[in-house]
Protein backbone atom coordinates (compact mmCIF):
# COMPACT_ATOMS: atom_id res chain seq x y z
CA UNK A 1 0.00 0.00 0.00
CA UNK A 2 1.03 3.74 -0.60
CA UNK A 3 1.27 5.38 2.30
CA UNK A 4 1.96 8.56 0.64
CA UNK A 5 -1.58 7.64 -1.06
CA UNK A 6 -3.27 6.65 2.27
CA UNK A 7 -5.53 9.05 4.07
CA UNK A 8 -4.23 10.23 7.26
CA UNK A 9 -5.39 8.82 10.59
CA UNK A 10 -8.09 10.96 12.08
CA UNK A 11 -6.87 12.65 15.34
CA UNK A 12 -7.97 11.87 18.97
CA UNK A 13 -10.43 14.31 20.16
CA UNK A 14 -9.22 15.57 23.67
CA UNK A 15 -9.99 18.91 26.20
CA UNK A 16 -7.63 20.89 24.18
CA UNK A 17 -9.31 20.14 21.18
CA UNK A 18 -12.62 21.53 23.11
CA UNK A 19 -10.77 24.53 24.00
CA UNK A 20 -9.59 25.09 20.43
CA UNK A 21 -13.09 24.41 18.73
CA UNK A 22 -14.71 27.16 21.04
CA UNK A 23 -12.29 29.69 20.42
CA UNK A 24 -12.29 28.89 16.75
CA UNK A 25 -16.15 28.98 17.02
CA UNK A 26 -16.20 25.29 15.74
CA UNK A 27 -19.55 23.30 17.18
CA UNK A 28 -18.65 20.14 18.65
CA UNK A 29 -21.00 17.40 18.41
CA UNK A 30 -21.66 14.76 21.05
CA UNK A 31 -23.83 11.57 21.15
CA UNK A 32 -24.64 9.09 23.78
CA UNK A 33 -22.92 5.36 23.37
CA UNK A 34 -23.64 2.48 25.20
CA UNK A 35 -21.99 -0.53 23.58
CA UNK A 36 -19.48 -1.22 20.51
CA UNK A 37 -21.53 -1.18 17.35
CA UNK A 38 -22.62 2.48 18.41
CA UNK A 39 -19.62 3.86 19.35
CA UNK A 40 -17.94 2.36 16.31
CA UNK A 41 -20.68 4.49 14.49
CA UNK A 42 -20.20 7.04 16.23
CA UNK A 43 -16.31 7.25 15.36
CA UNK A 44 -17.17 6.41 11.57
CA UNK A 45 -20.03 9.52 11.81
CA UNK A 46 -16.80 11.74 12.97
CA UNK A 47 -18.85 12.27 15.74
CA UNK A 48 -16.21 14.40 18.33
CA UNK A 49 -17.09 13.33 21.81
CA UNK A 50 -18.57 10.04 23.03
CA UNK A 51 -20.93 10.33 26.67
CA UNK A 52 -21.42 6.94 27.66
CA UNK A 53 -24.36 8.33 30.24
CA UNK A 54 -26.37 6.93 33.00
CA UNK A 55 -29.29 7.51 30.66
CA UNK A 56 -28.60 3.85 29.77
CA UNK A 57 -30.43 2.95 33.05
CA UNK A 58 -33.63 4.45 30.90
CA UNK A 59 -33.38 3.10 26.70
CA UNK A 60 -31.12 0.50 27.47
CA UNK A 61 -32.27 -1.09 30.98
CA UNK A 62 -35.79 -0.38 31.47
CA UNK A 63 -35.55 1.91 34.49
CA UNK A 64 -38.15 4.89 34.85
CA UNK A 65 -34.70 6.92 35.96
CA UNK A 66 -31.37 6.95 36.26
CA UNK A 67 -30.91 6.59 39.97
CA UNK A 68 -30.90 2.94 39.82
CA UNK A 69 -27.54 2.97 37.58
CA UNK A 70 -24.66 1.33 39.30
CA UNK A 71 -20.79 1.84 39.14
CA UNK A 72 -20.91 -1.60 37.84
CA UNK A 73 -22.94 -1.01 35.19
CA UNK A 74 -21.20 2.28 34.15
CA UNK A 75 -18.12 0.66 33.55
CA UNK A 76 -19.63 -2.29 32.02
CA UNK A 77 -20.90 -0.53 29.19
CA UNK A 78 -17.92 1.98 28.95
CA UNK A 79 -15.87 -0.73 28.22
CA UNK A 80 -17.67 -1.78 26.24
CA UNK A 81 -17.27 1.99 24.39
CA UNK A 82 -13.77 2.04 24.72
CA UNK A 83 -13.26 -0.71 22.32
CA UNK A 84 -15.82 0.48 19.60
CA UNK A 85 -14.23 3.92 19.65
CA UNK A 86 -10.79 5.58 20.28
CA UNK A 87 -10.54 8.35 18.06
CA UNK A 88 -13.72 10.62 19.96
CA UNK A 89 -13.02 12.06 23.52
CA UNK A 90 -14.92 9.24 25.57
CA UNK A 91 -16.87 10.95 28.71
CA UNK A 92 -17.85 8.55 31.36
CA UNK A 93 -21.32 9.86 33.18
CA UNK A 94 -20.83 9.22 37.20
CA UNK A 95 -23.95 7.53 38.57
CA UNK A 96 -25.86 8.54 41.41
CA UNK A 97 -24.29 8.35 45.00
CA UNK A 98 -21.31 7.58 43.46
CA UNK A 99 -19.44 10.92 44.03
CA UNK A 100 -22.32 13.07 46.69
CA UNK A 101 -21.52 11.39 49.48
CA UNK A 102 -17.58 12.35 50.09
CA UNK A 103 -14.64 14.00 48.11
CA UNK A 104 -12.20 10.77 48.51
CA UNK A 105 -15.06 8.04 47.49
CA UNK A 106 -16.00 10.86 44.65
CA UNK A 107 -12.01 10.91 43.38
CA UNK A 108 -11.60 7.34 43.47
CA UNK A 109 -14.73 6.25 41.42
CA UNK A 110 -13.74 8.67 38.65
CA UNK A 111 -10.33 7.54 38.43
CA UNK A 112 -12.17 3.63 37.99
CA UNK A 113 -13.59 5.76 34.50
CA UNK A 114 -9.99 6.37 33.10
CA UNK A 115 -8.13 3.13 34.72
CA UNK A 116 -10.46 0.31 34.48
CA UNK A 117 -12.87 1.64 31.39
CA UNK A 118 -10.90 3.09 28.81
CA UNK A 119 -12.44 6.64 29.45
CA UNK A 120 -10.84 9.93 28.47
CA UNK A 121 -12.74 12.04 31.28
CA UNK A 122 -16.15 12.55 33.16
CA UNK A 123 -19.38 13.68 33.77
CA UNK A 124 -20.82 14.85 36.78
CA UNK A 125 -24.18 16.71 38.10
CA UNK A 126 -24.87 19.79 40.20
CA UNK A 127 -23.31 23.39 40.79
CA UNK A 128 -21.70 24.61 43.76
CA UNK A 129 -21.71 21.65 45.76
CA UNK A 130 -19.32 19.94 43.08
CA UNK A 131 -16.66 22.35 43.40
CA UNK A 132 -14.66 20.79 45.47
CA UNK A 133 -15.11 17.23 44.22
CA UNK A 134 -14.34 18.36 40.89
CA UNK A 135 -11.64 20.27 42.22
CA UNK A 136 -9.79 17.34 43.70
CA UNK A 137 -10.63 14.94 40.94
CA UNK A 138 -8.84 17.43 38.51
CA UNK A 139 -5.78 17.85 40.69
CA UNK A 140 -5.63 13.75 40.06
CA UNK A 141 -5.42 14.49 37.01
CA UNK A 142 -9.40 13.16 36.24
CA UNK A 143 -10.91 15.81 33.19
CA UNK A 144 -14.04 16.70 34.55
CA UNK A 145 -17.13 18.44 32.23
CA UNK A 146 -19.94 19.52 34.83
CA UNK A 147 -23.47 18.65 34.13
CA UNK A 148 -25.93 21.89 35.01
CA UNK A 149 -29.85 22.93 34.60
CA UNK A 150 -31.90 19.92 34.48
CA UNK A 151 -30.03 17.10 36.20
CA UNK A 152 -31.87 13.78 35.86
CA UNK A 153 -29.98 12.54 39.23
CA UNK A 154 -32.20 15.34 41.03
CA UNK A 155 -35.44 14.23 39.63
CA UNK A 156 -37.23 13.57 42.78
CA UNK A 157 -35.94 17.19 44.24
CA UNK A 158 -37.21 18.50 40.88
CA UNK A 159 -40.51 17.25 40.81
CA UNK A 160 -40.01 15.28 37.71
CA UNK A 161 -37.93 16.28 34.46
CA UNK A 162 -38.66 19.80 34.24
CA UNK A 163 -37.00 22.64 32.72
CA UNK A 164 -34.69 24.91 35.13
CA UNK A 165 -33.28 29.00 35.28
CA UNK A 166 -36.70 30.25 33.36
CA UNK A 167 -37.37 32.74 36.71
CA UNK A 168 -34.58 35.26 37.23
CA UNK A 169 -33.07 34.24 40.29
CA UNK A 170 -33.08 30.44 38.97
CA UNK A 171 -30.99 31.48 36.11
CA UNK A 172 -28.47 33.64 37.88
CA UNK A 173 -27.89 30.83 39.80
CA UNK A 174 -26.93 28.85 37.16
CA UNK A 175 -24.91 31.66 36.14
CA UNK A 176 -22.78 31.90 39.42
CA UNK A 177 -22.85 27.89 39.20
CA UNK A 178 -21.16 28.06 35.22
CA UNK A 179 -18.55 29.91 36.84
CA UNK A 180 -17.97 28.10 39.84
CA UNK A 181 -17.16 25.23 37.65
CA UNK A 182 -15.39 26.47 35.59
CA UNK A 183 -13.08 27.92 38.31
CA UNK A 184 -12.96 24.44 40.16
CA UNK A 185 -11.69 23.27 36.75
CA UNK A 186 -14.28 21.24 34.86
CA UNK A 187 -13.00 21.85 31.22
CA UNK A 188 -16.88 22.12 29.89
CA UNK A 189 -19.86 21.98 31.10
CA UNK A 190 -23.51 20.58 29.28
CA UNK A 191 -26.64 22.80 29.48
CA UNK A 192 -29.73 20.79 29.92
CA UNK A 193 -33.06 22.13 29.29
CA UNK A 194 -32.20 25.90 30.52
CA UNK A 195 -33.97 28.44 28.52
CA UNK A 196 -32.21 29.44 25.05
CA UNK A 197 -31.12 32.98 25.64
CA UNK A 198 -29.96 31.62 29.45
CA UNK A 199 -27.62 29.03 27.29
CA UNK A 200 -26.22 31.55 25.11
CA UNK A 201 -25.60 34.14 28.08
CA UNK A 202 -23.67 31.25 29.74
CA UNK A 203 -21.71 30.61 26.35
CA UNK A 204 -20.60 33.48 25.98
CA UNK A 205 -19.01 34.20 29.64
CA UNK A 206 -17.43 31.32 30.06
CA UNK A 207 -13.93 30.35 28.79
CA UNK A 208 -14.47 26.72 28.54
CA UNK A 209 -17.41 24.92 26.18
CA UNK A 210 -20.86 24.29 27.03
CA UNK A 211 -22.49 21.37 25.23
CA UNK A 212 -26.86 22.09 25.30
CA UNK A 213 -29.36 19.81 25.60
CA UNK A 214 -32.63 21.44 25.42
CA UNK A 215 -30.79 24.48 25.19
CA UNK A 216 -30.78 26.26 21.79
CA UNK A 217 -28.35 26.80 19.19
CA UNK A 218 -26.33 29.25 20.98
CA UNK A 219 -23.99 26.80 22.69
CA UNK A 220 -20.80 25.45 21.82
CA UNK A 221 -21.76 21.95 20.90
CA UNK A 222 -24.63 20.00 21.45
CA UNK A 223 -25.41 16.32 22.73
CA UNK A 224 -28.54 14.07 22.48
CA UNK A 225 -29.22 10.38 23.74
CA UNK A 226 -28.45 8.48 20.46
CA UNK A 227 -31.80 6.14 20.98
CA UNK A 228 -33.50 9.50 20.78
CA UNK A 229 -32.04 10.69 17.61
CA UNK A 230 -32.44 7.17 15.89
CA UNK A 231 -35.63 6.73 17.19
CA UNK A 232 -34.87 3.60 19.15
CA UNK A 233 -36.47 4.29 22.20
CA UNK A 234 -40.30 4.60 22.15
CA UNK A 235 -41.68 5.50 25.52
CA UNK A 236 -41.61 9.58 25.28
CA UNK A 237 -39.57 11.71 22.74
CA UNK A 238 -38.45 15.14 24.56
CA UNK A 239 -39.84 18.06 22.49
CA UNK A 240 -36.05 19.40 22.07
CA UNK A 241 -35.34 15.82 20.28
CA UNK A 242 -35.12 15.87 16.08
CA UNK A 243 -35.30 12.16 14.95
CA UNK A 244 -33.50 11.41 12.13
CA UNK A 245 -34.51 8.07 11.57
CA UNK A 246 -37.20 5.47 13.49
CA UNK A 247 -35.24 2.45 13.87
CA UNK A 248 -37.89 1.28 16.71
CA UNK A 249 -40.28 0.87 13.61
CA UNK A 250 -37.61 -0.73 11.45
CA UNK A 251 -37.04 -3.25 13.92
CA UNK A 252 -40.47 -4.06 15.20
CA UNK A 253 -41.38 -4.27 11.22
CA UNK A 254 -38.81 -7.30 10.94
CA UNK A 255 -39.23 -9.23 13.81
CA UNK A 256 -43.17 -9.72 12.81
CA UNK A 257 -41.79 -10.98 9.67
CA UNK A 258 -39.66 -13.08 10.94
CA UNK A 259 -41.95 -14.28 13.37
CA UNK A 260 -44.50 -14.91 10.81
CA UNK A 261 -41.94 -16.55 8.47
CA UNK A 262 -41.44 -19.19 11.39
CA UNK A 263 -45.35 -19.57 11.88
CA UNK A 264 -45.59 -19.90 7.95
CA UNK A 265 -42.78 -22.66 7.68
CA UNK A 266 -40.57 -19.88 5.29
CA UNK A 267 -38.16 -19.39 7.57
CA UNK A 268 -35.53 -21.35 7.16
CA UNK A 269 -35.78 -21.46 3.81
CA UNK A 270 -33.49 -23.96 0.96
CA UNK A 271 -30.80 -21.34 1.09
CA UNK A 272 -30.46 -20.93 5.09
CA UNK A 273 -29.83 -24.57 5.76
CA UNK A 274 -26.40 -26.63 5.25
CA UNK A 275 -26.17 -30.19 4.39
CA UNK A 276 -23.35 -32.95 5.14
CA UNK A 277 -21.70 -34.29 1.76
CA UNK A 278 -23.78 -37.47 0.31
CA UNK A 279 -21.40 -39.78 0.44
CA UNK A 280 -20.92 -38.38 4.75
CA UNK A 281 -24.27 -39.16 4.60
CA UNK A 282 -24.72 -42.22 3.37
CA UNK A 283 -21.51 -43.56 5.80
CA UNK A 284 -23.52 -42.55 8.91
CA UNK A 285 -26.65 -43.95 7.32
CA UNK A 286 -24.91 -47.35 6.83
CA UNK A 287 -23.66 -46.81 10.77
CA UNK A 288 -26.88 -46.05 12.28
CA UNK A 289 -28.52 -49.48 10.04
CA UNK A 290 -25.70 -51.50 11.19
CA UNK A 291 -25.82 -50.78 14.85
CA UNK A 292 -29.27 -51.69 14.93
CA UNK A 293 -28.58 -54.66 13.39
CA UNK A 294 -25.93 -55.97 16.05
Amino acid sequence: MDKKNSAPAPKKVTTRSFQIKKQQKQPISMLTAYDYPTALAAEKAGIDSILVGDSLGMVVLGYDNTLPVTMADMIHHCKAVARGASTPLLIGDMPFMSYQSSVKKAVENAGRFLQEAGMDAVKLEGGRERADAITAMVQAGIPVIGHLGLTPQSVHAFGGFRAQGKTSDAAMRLIEDAHILQQAGAFGIVLEAVPAQLAGLISEQLEIPTIGIGAGANCDGQVLVTHDLIGQFDRFVPSFVRQYAQIHTIVLEAMQHYHQDVQDGKFPAEEHSIYMDDQEWNTLIKLLESRRDE
